[in-house]
């Protein structure tokens, strides 16, 4: 029988992804699941969106697009840019793709020879170390404690960065945790890479929008303009638009490196849904209240988590700056056996044992690089949020 790639050897599949699909399969079988796994928005997708994709496609605008997106939506993205994070981007500077999972991938496998490093803090993003391992790099994960908010250290940064090293790879707010960068935060992170000229900085900043408490976002290369020509800014539609199903991507950097990465675009894709294009142009240039508003919802989500599981003895929750996740530490309840009889060893024990018995799906700090934590996601109605805490809160309450 024919073989598969050795590549995919190291190549798992999503664990939120997987829970989120177990969820769906007990739920297909009649069992009433709370899914607080996916991190997905429960907002519908704004309607000027929705009307410019279908004056598109009335209008005929169904063919190949170009490959590095549409005049209209770069020019868009640059505005977005500029009126966001005050970065100057010329078009030529800025690639669209299908999600900004495929830059991530395009970027990485531009620039990564066998055995090049990818500094990624951690927990991070599941996505980020594999595909680093599908391009023939080596993740370097660095820890972001608990105990410092989830954030990335400068000395840890220093230490980390070898000969080998291609990239640093930034996601704040972040994926798992929620922890996000002070403008002095990221300063000195960005001190820590301009002694590096050789390291190309990546700052997935797809829950840039999604911030609380007066907390004000910064993106690297606006903080340090001197790493300006070594950045690749990602964003996308997806988070802050409620436009996960549309699927598209941008970022913006050096023309080199946006050349070569569209080179690998043009290998594994056609280019983006000329009708999704038009449907991101109308977000970034029509009203950004929603997005205000939106946050304000997500942030009355979080501190009624928050409120929730802090009452649940054994668990410890830090209050995120951003995104829509929590990451409790259930280092309190290892050791324990659940009602069913089943002892908790691990995160993974405890969030297979609690959607097998309280039916909630929620995802192991494991799989985010960092145990004994889960994270859940506060995307989704409060009535759900209640339901998900207080059968968390019964499970965790059975425990002995």
């Amino acid at each position: 029988m024919p073989t598969l790639a050795d590549r995919l050897k190291n190549v798992s599949v999503s664990a939120s992804a997987a829970m989120t699909q177990r969820a769906r399969d007990l739920a297909s079988r009649g069992v009433d699941v709370v899914s607080l796994s996916s991190g997905e928005p429960d907002f519908p997708t704004p309607s000027h969106a929705i009307e410019a994709a279908h004056a598109a496609a009335l209008a005929g605008d169904t063919k190949y697009p170009p490959l590095d997106g549409t005049p209209a939506l770069k020019a868009a993205i640059a505005r977005k840019f500029k009126r966001d994070n005050n970065l100057d981007y010329e078009p030529g500077q800025i690639l669209v793709s299908g999600g900004g999972k495929q830059v991530i991938f395009n970027a990485v496998l531009a620039t990564c020879n066998p055995g090049d490093e990818v500094v990624i803090p951690s927990p991070a993003w599941i996505s980020y170390a594999d595909i680093v391992r599908f391009a023939g790099g080596v993740p370097v994960p660095v820890a972001c404690s608990h105990e410092n908010g989830f954030k990335l250290r400068p000395e840890d940064l220093e230490a980390a960065i070898t000969p080998r090293t291609k990239w640093l790879l930034l996601n704040f707010p972040n994926n798992p945790t929620g922890a996000a960068c002070s403008r002095q935060e990221m300063a000195a992170i960005a001190e820590v890479m301009l002694r590096h000229a050789d390291v190309w900085i990546m700052t997935d900043d797809m829950y840039e929008h999604l911030v609380y408490d007066d907390f004000e976002f910064c993106t690297i290369a606006e903080v340090e303009p001197r790493l300006y020509d070594r950045v690749l800014t990602v964003n996308g539609a997806s988070k802050a638009y409620a436009m996960t199903g549309w699927r598209l991507g941008f970022c913006g950097g050096p023309k080199a490196l946006i050349s070569a990465i569209s080179n690998v675009n043009g290998q594994n894709s056609g280019g983006t849904s000329t009708i999704t294009q038009a449907a991101v142009v109308a977000v970034l240039d029509g009203p950004q209240d929603l997005l205000k508003e939106r946050a304000a919802i997500y942030r009355k989500r979080r501190d009624f988590v928050l409120e929730n599981l802090d009452g649940i003895d054994g668990l410890t929750c830090h209050k995120p700056e951003g995104a829509f996740y929590l990451f409790p530490s259930i280092a309190g309840l290892i050791g324990k056996t659940t009602k069913a009889g089943r002892r908790i060893e691990t995160d993974t024990d405890f969030v297979m044992a609690l959607i097998d018995e309280q039916h909630v799906a929620i995802v192991q700090g494991a799989a985010y690089g960092m145990s004994p934590f889960f994270r859940i996601s506060y995307a989704t109605s409060v009535e759900k949020l209640a339901d998900g805490c207080a059968r968390i809160a019964e499970f965790c309450s059975n425990l002995r």
